[in-house]
């Protein structure tokens, strides 16, 4: 059931409908909602909702253990041990079980076959043939995001920065939340269970503020990506001859078309959210205007992005034990990073290149901050912007890794770089005319430093800014409306 099509619309309109006609009992409301989320799930394949079920069960299980068996604090002063006092280990035992649990789902599932041909490959190539078994399994939809979910629940209670939540299914609905349970945003339990655990009322701003949000994200979506994917199909599918000019088009088209689409995603999880009660976290804020990759990731796909850094990056060491270690430990946390996004080597070079481009513009930063010492206000706006410029080229450049289906095709295509370049053909037209509408609204939210901007306008360019958008999607809302979303496959 993709968000794009008639299939969610009417969907959702029964869900918020019986929702707020259950707004006077808690229980109800929560209950219902959860019957909406596993209907929903199940629409894609019924099959992989006990999955869901057992990684909520697991964990819902694992916290309240985790939260009870707490160490002696008391111990050092030979006082008495606290009520259900448990050992560190057995703690960590616990911890290690959720963990492993849920990754080696989620192991199974999307990288069995990967590591499978990989290892007989390599055995292969020493004189060691093997044929193992492939089970080219489904990979069920929205798994990494639920299990990275429910994951942090866990951790934060071992942690101690969350106590276990004890109500089955309250928690349940935090783990199949439906308007983010596919591709996100990721949220955490500390934000998203207190919302769950209070009535949520009518409120006609929120329910105002959702709409405009679906609005915008279906526009993202269905005008300006799905119309862009043509172009950058053009390129990644053979369908024209490779050479420099159409490579940069469709380098240029896909990075318009990936952030439209998952951001256009983003919006409409985060607008039906809201028209239910719910604030879920901002995903993407002005990736694009960027001008280091240290602030990308601060910009683009920040659930993962924080998620990565609060449970992987920081436990490995973060930046606490000295400069090589920092380094290396941006680098592990983006080659897992790459691999998170598939089970495919392309992903592992991906994420090793976007390691390399944080390690190289760490080192180089110390020498860029002495050279611009003393620089007017005006020379720095003015590198700012040409850093921005220079680093989406970087950004760019690897692309190919994440969208070609193979090395030899990511190969293909970077070296048709070197050819002659022509833009006649490559439908450099259709990028320009998608990506000013997109380039016109970043800007204006940069500048006012305000990304709901539109509904701070007043009143009668609000109303022609929703009336075009409504009437570009009245026009569009036909053929590609089943198109679905690229980080379904993640």
């Amino acid at each position: 059931m993709l968000f794009n099509s008639f299939t969610f619309a009417a969907f959702f309109s029964v869900v918020v409908a019986i929702y707020f006609a259950c707004r006077r009992r808690l229980a109800w409301q929560n209950g219902m909602l959860l019957v909406a989320s596993y209907f929903f799930y199940g629409w894609w394949d019924w099959r992989f909702l006990g999955l869901i079920i057992a990684s909520t069960l697991i964990d819902f299980v694992c916290g309240k253990v985790l939260d009870r068996r707490v160490e002696i604090s008391n111990s050092d002063d030979g006082g008495e041990p606290a009520p259900y006092a448990r050992t560190k280990k057995t703690r960590r035992a616990v911890l290690l079980l959720s963990v492993g649990a849920n990754l080696g789902i989620l192991g199974f599932f999307k990288y069995y076959d990967f590591f499978a041909a990989s290892c007989a490959e390599l055995l292969d190539s020493i004189g060691l043939p093997l044929q193992p078994r492939l089970l080219h399994i489904i990979l069920p939809i929205g798994i990494s995001f639920y299990t990275f979910q429910t994951l942090s629940y866990t951790i934060d209670v071992y942690r101690g920065k969350l106590r276990a939540h004890v109500n089955l299914l309250e928690f349940a609905l935090f783990v199949a939340f439906f308007p983010q349970l596919v591709a996100g945003p990721i949220v955490r339990a500390r934000d998203f269970l207190p919302q769950v655990m209070r009535r949520r009322e009518l409120d006609w701003t929120r329910m105002y503020e959702g709409c405009y949000l679906v609005l915008w994200g279906l526009f993202k979506k269905i005008i300006i990506a799905d119309n862009v994917a043509v172009v950058v199909d053009r390129v990644f599918d053979g369908d024209v001859a490779l050479q420099g000019g159409a490579v940069v088009v469709g380098l240029y088209a896909f990075s318009l078309q990936i952030y439209c689409d998952f951001s256009g995603y983003s919006d409409i999880a985060r607008g039906c959210a809201k028209i239910l009660g719910f604030e879920i976290g901002l995903n993407f804020n002005l990736p694009y205007l960027s001008a280091s990759p240290g602030e990308f990731w601060q910009r683009w796909h920040i659930s993962l992005s924080t998620w990565l850094r609060d449970y992987l990056y920081v436990p490995l060491g973060g930046s606490r034990k000295g400069k090589r270690r920092t380094l290396i430990n941006l680098m592990l946390t983006m080659l897992l990073g790459g691999l998170w996004h598939g089970a495919a080597w392309t992903f592992v070079l991906f994420g090793l290149y976007h390691g390399t481009l944080l390690v190289a513009y760490k080192l180089v930063a110390p020498g860029w901050t002495r050279l611009t010492t003393g620089w007017s206000h005006r020379q720095r706006r003015t590198a700012h912007w040409v850093g921005v410029l220079f680093f989406f080229q970087l950004w760019c450049l690897g692309w190919p890794l994440f969208r070609a289906e193979s090395l030899d095709q990511t190969w293909s295509i970077l070296s048709a770089l070197m050819v002659p370049w022509s833009i006649r053909g490559t439908g450099i037209t259709t990028l320009a005319i998608c990506a000013l509408p997109v380039i016109a609204m970043q800007l204006a939210q940069y500048y006012r430093n305000d990304l709901n901007v539109v509904l701070r306008l007043p009143a009668p360019m609000r109303g022609l800014v929703y009336a075009a958008l409504f009437i570009a999607l009245t026009v569009f809302f036909g053929e590609q409306v089943e198109e679905p979303f690229i980080y379904f496959q993640f």
